[in-house]
């Protein structure tokens, strides 16, 4: 057995280190959870009988206590293609349930909004936050006291982080994450991005761009691809909280069923009145969370990540920075190239050997924690293996390699030695860039700067003809507190455009891209915001910036008096539209993006004196 890669092993030490005392109180939390928080055994009769009211001819096994009841907390609507599969599987569960003496509720449902509706219109605003207000709804669910395990329905952007930020508050229950699988392939990549781009060009209509983005997105499922939603389910495997292999398994397929099936087999065997007793809050350790961060590295994973993860280490006392995954990215090799990334989908990478070669391939080289405490019968070995149908009956089965070296390579052979994402930083701030669709001759931009305050002032600047030139494109007072922090990959197809055309482009901003960032270089997150005095605000139109990933630098190159002399011009108002306004809160109370950008983890770690 290849040892730990020092690198990994010194970065998990020094989390650990960081981390100590918040750990401590946190597992301290859980305890209290098991051993003397409201549990279905201290209901009063009122209680109780208000909790199995409705529930049928499971009502006699609930009312005795003596079997796990499983509370479902659902992600379903039948308008996001990924979570409308989701639609029978509370039923699907209860019967599973019922196979092994054990019970099933839905305790509640979340919001899953898409960000691919909402890209670029006024909802996006409302986009991040919906995280926390997921995490909220979550503990709400479980706040009733009747559960002692937890099946999470959810797979896209925010819901699986908010999910688990919200299971983590009850994180003595034992919880398996059930992913409903990608849409079969539609229109090739490549012509999806060719059309983007003619439209971006006046070049096509919107007749035929929506007959193009209809043939991409056209069936129930997980868009196909590797963005956020995608990236998610990447996660939940290396950190071992699927059943192994079950992050990319088509809807509506016997396989899917059976997984299902098999989860909610293993939640009642993982409950605290067993031998092998599993609690979320120890699943995810310090040890998962870096594994997390390696996954997204040798996959070329979302960029939201930087956000997410450390929210959801905070939200089970682990601290996390842009150094960590820095510090990860310069030893995890890229082993994947997935759209945007490389021309094939999720499927195709699945149809390659998916996550099962990703995670063996990873341990093998000793870039994986293998050690860590996963919802499966083992460790992390499980998630080497794929799952199959054999007889009808669900089993596990060894890839002996990748089937096609053009998706998917062996730690001996990468795509690159690095990983896919890189630390700026400098005298803008601290920000991240994912680089690994980005040639490495663009790597490092130097040009004057074109300041706005929206994007789509960026698209009538470059539908006039106004960046014709080399140029970096900022974008600010887009940060949490400014508005919420929308994704800004409308502006993907026309900074693509300059970049064909043969001029040097970046972006710069404070806002989000998107798990679908791609061939132009974007310098994202840079924390701290405008709003509130980040330096990004003292930029003016022609000063030249540098942003370059080979050196880690973001840089105004700009004379020091003239830039300790400048003043931050007013943030634009808010805006008060599409229940935009509902989020005040939020926005006001929101931390930086390096912690998580979350107004309630910082809410809670100031109650609890964190």
């Amino acid at each position: 057995m290849t040892d730990l890669h020092p690198v990994i092993a010194k970065v998990t030490e020094r989390i650990t280190e960081r981390s100590a005392a918040t750990r401590l109180k946190y597992l301290d939390l859980i305890e209290r959870g098991r051993d003397a928080g409201t549990n279905r055994a201290q209901l009063s009769c009122g209680n109780l009988a208000h909790g199995f009211a409705a529930s049928g001819e499971d009502k006699a096994v609930i009312r005795t206590g003596r079997a796990m009841n499983i509370g479902i907390i659902t992600a379903y609507n039948d308008m996001l293609s990924a979570h409308q599969p989701y639609g029978r599987y509370p039923e699907q569960i209860k019967i599973a349930a019922r196979e092994i003496g054990a019970t099933a509720q839905v305790a509640g449902g979340v919001p899953a909004m898409c960000d691919g509706v909402t890209q670029g219109q006024a909802g996006m605003d409302l986009s991040l936050f919906s995280r926390d207000t997921i995490a909220l709804s979550t503990a709400v669910s479980l706040s009733h006291a009747m559960f002692e395990g937890n099946l999470m329905l959810g797979i896209c952007d925010k819901i699986v982080p908010g999910l688990l930020i919200g299971a983590l508050r009850f994180g003595h229950l034992p919880t398996i994450l059930i992913p409903a699988g990608p849409m079969p392939s539609g229109l090739a990549n490549k012509e999806k991005v060719r059309i983007r781009q003619l439209y971006a060009e006046g070049k096509v209509g919107r007749d035929e761009l929506l007959e193009s983005e209809s043939a991409s997105y056209h069936g129930a499922g997980t868009c196909t691809f590797y963005g956020t939603a995608n990236s998610n389910q990447m996660m939940m495997e290396v950190m071992g909280l699927h059943m192994p292999g079950a992050a990319f398994v088509n809807p509506g397929t016997k396989l899917r069923s059976e997984l299902t099936r098999a989860a909610t087999h293993r939640i009642a065997d993982i409950g605290w009145d067993g031998n092998d007793y599993r609690p979320l809050g120890h699943c995810i350790d310090e040890k998962a969370i870096v594994n997390a961060i390696i996954g997204l590295m040798a996959t070329g994973g979302s960029t939201n990540h930087a956000i997410h993860l450390p929210a959801i280490a905070r939200a089970a006392g682990i601290h996390i920075d842009w150094t960590d995954f820095a510090e990860l990215s310069d030893v995890v090799p890229l082993l994947a190239r997935v759209y945007p990334n490389g021309s094939g989908d999720v499927n195709h990478f699945h149809a390659a050997g998916g996550m099962a070669v990703i995670i063996r391939e990873l341990l093998d080289a000793g870039l994986l924690h293998r050690d860590i405490m996963t919802v499966a019968r083992q460790d992390l070995t499980d998630y080497g293996k794929e799952p199959v149908l054999q007889d009808d009956a669900l089993v596990w089965q060894d890839v002996p390699a990748s089937r096609d070296e053009a998706m998917l390579r062996p730690a001996s052979n990468p795509f690159q030695a690095d990983g896919g994402m890189k630390l700026l930083q400098g005298n803008l701030g601290r920000c991240v860039m994912k680089v690994s669709a980005v040639d490495k001759e663009r790597w490092t931009i130097e040009a004057p700067a074109a300041i706005f305050h929206d994007q789509d002032d960026v698209l009538r600047a470059f539908k006039a003809g106004e960046l014709e030139r080399d140029v970096v494109v900022v974008v600010r007072f887009q940060g949490p507190r400014a508005n919420g922090m929308p994704e800004l990959h409308k502006l993907t197809p026309a900074l693509g455009v300059l970049q064909d055309r043969g001029f040097k482009v970046a972006l710069l901003t404070d806002g989000r891209m998107s798990g679908a960032s791609g061939k132009v270089p974007a310098a994202i997150h840079l924390s701290p915001e405008a709003l509130g005095g980040g330096p990004i605000g003292k930029l003016r139109d022609g000063d030249i910036v540098r942003v370059c990933a080979e050196s880690g630098q973001v840089e105004a190159l700009v004379d020091a008096a003239t830039w300790d002399a400048r003043d931050i011009p007013a943030a634009p108002p808010p805006p008060y539209d599409t229940g935009r306004e509902l989020f005040a809160l939020f926005r006001h109370n929101s931390d930086l993006a390096e912690q998580g950008a979350s107004p309630i983890l910082a809410a809670m770690d100031a109650e609890l004196a964190i």
